[in-house]
């Protein structure tokens, strides 16, 4: 099963079966690409209808930045996943530390993130990823991530 999940483009119901996260807190709707061990693209289509955005803010919709790197985790946590597949369904990879998070521009309704990430290195347990995100191919926001199984 995960062999097949984790081949190609994998949609919101294949993501929903790798990912323990749930409405209202997933944040990417699909992945173009994944290589095991090596990188993942996953996308974001940002809406109005974000239940973020009734706080964040009312006059001037912008998305958190928080969540978006949040994003960039669940992307990351795909990755983990598809590249360790005994892992599915049976440990939460677990967001474990987060350096160099920059934030360059906002994000607003309408607006459709592309996330990019590269794994790092990968030792003792210890996923490190460089992860951006990109609205019409400009760079958002963008941080170093570090992951583990537990």
């Amino acid at each position: 099963m995960s062999e097949k999940i984790c081949a190609g483009d994998i949609n919101i119901q294949e993501i929903l079966r790798l990912l323990p996260h749930r409405y209202p807190f997933v944040m990417i709707d699909r992945v173009l690409s994944i290589t095991p061990d090596e990188n993942v693209v996953a996308l974001k289509n940002v809406t109005i209808n974000e239940p973020f955005f009734q706080g964040h803010f009312p006059s001037k919709p912008v998305m958190p930045g928080v969540l978006m790197l949040e994003g960039m985790a669940q992307a990351g946590g795909i990755m983990a996943y598809c590249s360790e597949p005994e892992n599915i369904g049976e440990k939460l990879i677990y967001f474990a530390g987060i350096d160099k998070a920059r934030f360059r521009k906002p994000v607003e309704p309408g607006d459709q993130l592309i996330y990019k990430l590269e794994m790092l290195k990968k030792k003792r347990g210890i996923t490190k990823l460089a992860a951006k995100a990109f609205v019409d191919d400009e760079l958002v926001a963008e941080a170093e991530l570090l992951a583990s199984f537990g």
